[in-house]
């Protein structure tokens, strides 16, 4: 929701052994004795790799990472290629496993912590509130597609506002990854704007007869998530929830009517501090960078606007069940659950790496990190089940969730939950290619809601295990 979940300075990973540069054959000494093996000098030189690796893949990996060639193994080590020249390296080095490095005070400590994710869960799902006080005054009559008034601009203003943002806060968590703050608050002070300006766009395009109010609102809507964009990058989750506290006022309107002025003010109020909250934690960084200095490229953020693009419509699609009533639970539980999905990626995350250090076989790492990924995804799914039911019996008039509607939501848990996964380990592509699939046929063919959702999670499932029983993805 936030970005990668483990970008930070590169000041703060231990360098690994230097990669292996291919040189000429050593010449053959003048005076007597046999030559020096080259293969022993390649295994001195990258002994702290070696004796770390779990597999001779890894070294394999290491080895074409850095070009050297088949011919040239075989002319300089007397291999065939790099498969077999990395198991002569697994085998010549003993396995000494490094311990993780000692934990800093940076960010990485705060967004692992469980009291960080669940506030983080928290501001999520706080601003469903808003729509809470603002419902009545934002249309009237009925609605376009059998939906209630003014919910398309809404609609459309809220898909474009987390597709820009998705992308906006992968490119600035990419800056805080390279160890430059000042260039990611750059790019949240060009790029937030900007996204409010095009969430705004699009809600009042899509907007009807009747239907400004709603515009209006969502045009609010587009500007706060620019805000949250900002705070929630720079880890200001406290603030935010600071901003978001008049919208506590809205509880009462769950079951009695307010006054009019009521209802506008309060989320008025928390806009305007949450905007000005976000405005002055940009201030500090806004200094001009380092002279000619590239940025990362703008395509690589491109597949995190589009993973939130499918998301987005698909937790949209869980929203609009039979009845307001009856999708609020299923929105609500989502929201909430997307803290302590966070905190279950840093667990998996946390617990693969102590496979790694631990486990000496291949075999060994792949059966415990399918283990670590069922017990972390299991974890996922009975929070999102326990809060869908509370969410239930706390809202007004929400009828009791049938057993195919629990089914979809839990499916869609999945989804999301293994897409976040594969986002977090650089495999986003794949992840929004499938959410995208799964969100077309839903809105294509509502009936097929559950087949879409699982036939998403199963295929998502078959990549995160693919991907992740592989030790090379685990590497920092």
């Amino acid at each position: 929701m936030s970005g990668s979940l483990w970008l930070k300075p590169p000041a703060s990973t231990p360098p690994l052994a230097a990669p292996p540069r291919p040189r000429p054959a050593p010449e053959v000494p003048a005076g007597p004795g046999p030559a020096p093996d080259p293969l022993d000098e390649l295994a001195a030189r990258l002994d702290a790799f070696v004796a770390a690796a779990v597999h001779p893949d890894e070294i394999a990996a290491l080895l074409e990472s850095d070009g050297m060639t088949d011919a040239h193994i075989r002319l300089t080590y007397g291999r065939n290629d790099s498969f077999a020249l990395a198991e002569d390296l697994y085998a010549r080095v003993e396995r000494c496993h490094p311990e993780p490095p000692p934990r800093t005070r940076g960010g990485r400590v705060r967004a692992e912590g469980l009291g960080g994710c669940l506030l983080r869960g928290l501001v999520f799902a706080l601003p469903g509130l808003a729509y809470v006080l603002a419902g009545p005054l934002l249309a009237a009559g009925p609605g376009r597609y059998g939906l209630p008034a003014g919910t398309v601009p809404l609609l459309a203003g809220a898909v474009t506002g987390w597709v820009w943002n998705q992308a906006l806060s992968h490119r600035a968590h990419t800056w805080l990854g390279l160890g430059d703050r000042a260039a990611a608050a750059r790019a949240l002070l060009t790029g937030a704007p900007a996204g409010a300006l095009a969430g705004t766009a699009v809600a009042l395009a899509a907007a009807r007869d009747g239907e400004l109010p709603a515009a209006v609102f969502a045009a609010g809507q587009s500007l706060y998530l620019a805000a949250a964009t900002v705070l929630l990058v720079l880890g200001r989750e406290r603030a935010l929830l600071a901003a978001l506290s008049p919208l506590a006022g809205a509880l009462p309107a769950l079951r009695w009517d307010l006054p009019d002025p009521f209802r506008a003010g309060l989320p008025a109020l928390s806009l305007a501090a949450a905007v000005l909250v976000a405005a002055r934690a940009l201030r500090p960084g806004t200094a001009r960078g380092a002279a000619g200095r590239g940025g990362p490229p703008l395509g690589t953020s491109v597949p995190y606007g589009l993973f939130g693009l499918g998301s987005g419509l698909l937790v949209l699609d869980a929203g609009l069940g039979e009845s307001p009533a009856a999708g609020a639970g299923a929105v609500i539980a989502l929201t909430l659950s997307m803290g302590p999905a966070e905190w279950l990626l840093h667990r998996f995350r946390g617990g693969s790496l102590a496979r790694l250090r631990t486990l000496t076989t291949a075999r060994e790492f792949r059966r415990a990190v399918t283990g670590t990924l069922v017990l972390c995804l299991g974890g996922y799914l009975t929070v999102l089940l326990a809060l869908a039911l509370a969410a239930t019996l706390l809202w007004p008039g929400a009828p009791w969730p049938a057993p195919e509607r629990l089914l979809t939501l839990l499916l869609l848990g999945t989804v999301l939950w293994l897409g976040l996964l594969l986002q977090a380990f650089g495999a986003v592509l794949g992840a929004a290619a499938v959410c995208l699939l799964a969100a077309a046929a839903q809105t294509l063919e509502p009936a097929a809601g559950p087949l879409a959702a699982g036939g998403a999670a199963a295929v998502l499932a078959v990549l995160t295990r693919a991907l992740l029983v592989r030790p090379t993805a685990h590497r920092l």
